[in-house]
């Protein structure tokens, strides 16, 4: 199982790296496989990963081909192999 952390600041002040470090350090035994997170404007995400399917191409956070939208997302798509073809 994964785990995820974020931070919403509604002052905008910057989420320190730091901190978002030290919220996946204390969930990084859900997760020993690979860590990521994104830092802006206020926001800060993260996430740990246990690599499970796609071990190469599940890196997170994820954005958009804009770069405007990031998530960090924990689940299973069932239908990968099929969405793929597409």
């Amino acid at each position: 199982m994964c785990g995820v952390a974020g931070i919403i600041s509604f002052k905008n002040e910057p989420v320190q790296q730091a901190t978002i470090g030290n919220m996946l350090s204390r969930i990084y035994h859900r997760g020993p496989d690979e860590s990521g997170m994104y830092l802006n404007n206020g926001v800060g995400i993260g996430n740990v990963r246990l690599s499970i399917i796609d071990l190469a191409g599940g890196q997170q956070p994820i954005s958009d081909e804009s770069g405007n939208y990031w998530i960090v997302f924990n689940g299973e798509i069932f239908n990968y192999i099929e969405l793929s073809r597409n």
